[in-house]
Formats: C-alpha cells, structure tokens, sequence
C-alpha cells in the first residue's frame, strides 16, 4: 500500500453534456471507494444513493455514493465515489487505483501500468 498525487478529469458518464472537471486527487492503493467533496460531484450532477460507513472508532455514517469516470492521463475507467462533506475527515479526495488497472510503487510513488492476469476454471 501507498499514497500519492495525480491529477484527474472527472465526468458524469450518465450526462455527457456536463462539462468534466479536472482535480488533483490522493491517490491510495488500499482505497475501496474513491471519495471526492460533494460539491464537485453536485456540479456535474452525479445521481446518489445512500449507503453506510463504519468509521475507525466504530461510529456509523451514512454517505451518498454515485459514479464517475475518471480519466487519468490516456486512461479512463467508470468508479463508486463517495459525496464527502465539506470539512469532514472523509474530504481529502482519495482515488483508488485498481479500476484504471494501475498499481501504485510505494518506493518510488510513480503510478504504474497492473499486470493483469486471467485464470480459467477447469
């Protein structure tokens, strides 16, 4: 596991319509949501459900979810984002890795191309 920096376009891949908007993000590899304030997932209009979270210290916490597309440099892959509030401790904007087939180096913090393997049932 480890953390970074990268920049991201963001768009709403139900409304193309919506321009996208770019912002830097935290990646981390362990991440199972991505989580972006609301405030940019409101502007491009991102449809929400509600679904709950444990925090660290066991107290729960209902967030909004959605999906967006995620582009980051010629890579682009459709993921679940969390409506974090303005303010919380949910707010950095985090993106996981794995949906774009990227793995992050924790040595060196350079986002790499995943090695991806299938296996057959027999």
């Amino acid at each position: 596991m480890g953390i970074t920096f990268t920049k991201a376009r963001l768009s709403n891949p139900r409304r193309p319509d919506i321009a996208e908007i770019e912002i830097e993000l935290l990646v981390d590899s362990g991440a199972l949501f991505s989580v972006v304030p609301a405030s940019i997932l409101a502007a491009l209009g991102v449809a929400r459900k509600q679904l709950e979270f444990t925090l660290a210290d066991g107290t729960h916490v209902a967030y909004d979810v959605g999906e967006v597309n995620f582009a980051v440099g010629d890579l682009d892959a459709t993921s679940k984002v969390v409506f974090a509030p303005e303010g919380s401790d949910a707010a950095p904007r985090r993106r996981r890795t794995r949906d774009l087939a990227l793995m992050l180096n924790p040595v060196t913090r350079e986002l790499l191309p995943m090695r991806l393997f299938l296996a057959r049932a027999s």
